[in-house]
Parts: structure tokens; sequence; C-alpha cells
């Protein structure tokens, strides 16, 4: 029995959970986003000269969490106890307790370390997704650059403050 094109289903029937997962990581990630959006204390702050404008970071994050919700569904999808599973959501826990602690609490020393502790999650789940799902490894490239960057961006503002 064949499928015609009519019969099939909706890619959103067809793709509940990867549906679910860019909800997630989207909603929460924009959200905090939002929450936490830069204020009077973060534009009173001396900045390094590679420091981009603010309008940068939110379609930025917005394209990086969607292919981080992609990436984890590819994973979940292959095996939802595997290292790479565990490594996607300690660096879900880190990204998100980032801009609460840089922006909210206006503690760049700590953000700091996460950040690089962020870095080397995303980078363990780049290493150990490689052997498995080289789809989802690739999809962590951007944003293992953009944390990269924003590493150094963090570290600058710690040091000039």
């Amino acid at each position: 029995m064949t499928i015609h094109e009519d019969e099939a289903p909706a890619p959103a029937a067809r793709f509940p959970a990867l549906i679910l997962f860019i909800v997630l990581v989207l909603g929460i990630g924009l959200t905090l986003g939002y929450l936490t959006a830069p204020a009077e204390w973060y534009r009173n702050l001396a900045k390094p000269g590679f420091t981009p404008p603010n309008w940068v970071f939110a379609p930025a994050w917005t394209l990086l969490y969607v292919l981080i919700a992609v990436a984890g569904w590819l994973t979940w999808r292959r095996d939802r106890d595997s290292r790479p599973m565990r490594l996607w959501w300690i660096q879900m826990v880190l990204n998100f307790c980032w801009s609460p602690i840089f922006f909210a609490a206006h503690l760049p020393g700590l953000a700091l370390a996460i950040v690089l502790a962020l870095l080397a999650s995303i980078l363990a789940f780049i290493g150990t997704a490689w052997r498995q799902d080289r789809t989802a490894a690739l999809l962590f490239l951007p944003y293992a650059a953009w944390v990269t960057f924003a590493s150094a961006l963090n570290a600058g503002i710690w040091f000039l403050n």
C-alpha cells in the first residue's frame, strides 16, 4: 500500500518531538533573554572593542536555539540515555544559567566560569556525538563558535570592570 501525498501526515504530526524540542529550547531561551535583557548596569560597563551591538544577540540566539533543539532531538531519537544526550542536557542547564548570573545577578566572574563550562560541554557533545550522529555534532559547530566569542566577550568585560 502506498501513501499518496494528500494522505501523508502533516510535518507537525510526523515530528511532534522535534516541535517540542524547538518550542522548549527557543521558548525558554528567548524568555530568559527577555527577562534578563541588558539594562542600565550592562550599559554602564566598560566593554571590549569587539562587542557587537545589542540587536545582534536576539537573531543570533534564535538561530542557535533552533540548531541546539534539532541536535538535541536527533540525539534523543538515537539514544535517550547516551553520553551525548547527557551532555546536551548539561549544556542546556549551563546555557540557561548564564544570562541570569551575568545580567540579573551582575556577576561577570561567575558568569565567565559558567560560559567556560558551557563551552567545554559543547565541545564534549561535539566530540561524543561525532561518532554516533555527525549531523547533530555539525549543528553544534556554530554554537561552539558563538560561545567561544561570548567567552572572550565575557572575559573582556570581567577584566575591564
